[in-house]
């Protein structure tokens, strides 16, 4: 039986707006097991980036528990949900989030440094595995749109996390792009990791294993 990774137990999430409470989240029940691949879709405002967020240790719930692999993260501090993201959770978005003065094997390298142990050696076989070998040395200005989002899953991947979570990975990536690196996704899905789409592009959902739809903060689970 595969492990549970994530576990999201009736969690809301709520912003205030002035005098006006907004639930981006509902009641939200979630299981997310290893070596699984699923989609999140819904449009702007449904709530999908808002369960990114939570699912990525990046917020805490108003209310309900959230468990990262058995951890209840639902009300610890930032300094060890950061330590439990950088080990964790590898993570990849639409707009590459490279750093600009560095080369495609520093941005790799990052964060590594942030956890203490620079892995140089394993993000030059990262940058191999991306076909990115001849590149190492270039910063992001020198490389096209598909190169930098190859940077980017290969930084995701610096820390050897269990589970990579992809924020509208092919937004800003023409369609032969879109699936070169779409191919790498599910390599890696084939390693064992654990992938996680959110994303309101529908034509992912041919990758899912499971579908998630995400609706006024209320998820619906689609079967394929």
């Amino acid at each position: 039986m595969r492990r549970t990774l994530i576990k999201l137990n009736k969690v809301w999430k709520t912003y205030h707006m002035g005098v006006e409470e907004v639930n981006a989240l509902r009641n939200v029940d979630l299981s997310i097991y290893e070596n699984q691949f699923i989609v999140i879709v819904g449009h702007s405002g449904s709530g999908k980036s808002t369960l990114m967020n939570l699912i990525g240790c990046l917020d805490l719930p108003s209310k309900g528990e959230i468990y990262l692999d058995n951890e209840d993260i639902s009300e610890i501090g930032e300094n060890n949900l950061a330590r439990i993201r950088g080990k964790k959770i590898g993570f990849v978005f639409q707009k590459f989030n490279l750093i600009p003065t560095l080369t495609a094997l520093q941005n790799v390298t990052l964060p590594s440094v942030f956890q203490g142990a620079p892995l140089n050696d394993k993000a030059k076989e990262l940058l191999t595995f991306v076909g990115l070998q001849h590149r190492l040395n270039h910063r992001p200005n020198q490389l096209s749109g598909g190169e930098q989002q190859r940077v980017a899953i290969a930084r995701s991947l610096i820390n050897d996390p269990d589970i990579i979570l992809a924020d509208e990975p092919t937004g800003n990536l023409d369609t032969k792009t879109g699936d070169t690196v779409m191919n790498l996704f599910k390599e890696l899905h084939t390693r064992g990791k654990t992938i996680i789409f959110v994303t309101h592009n529908p034509n992912l959902e041919q990758y899912a294993q499971r579908i998630i739809k995400i609706n006024d903060g209320m998820i619906k689970e689609v079967k394929k």
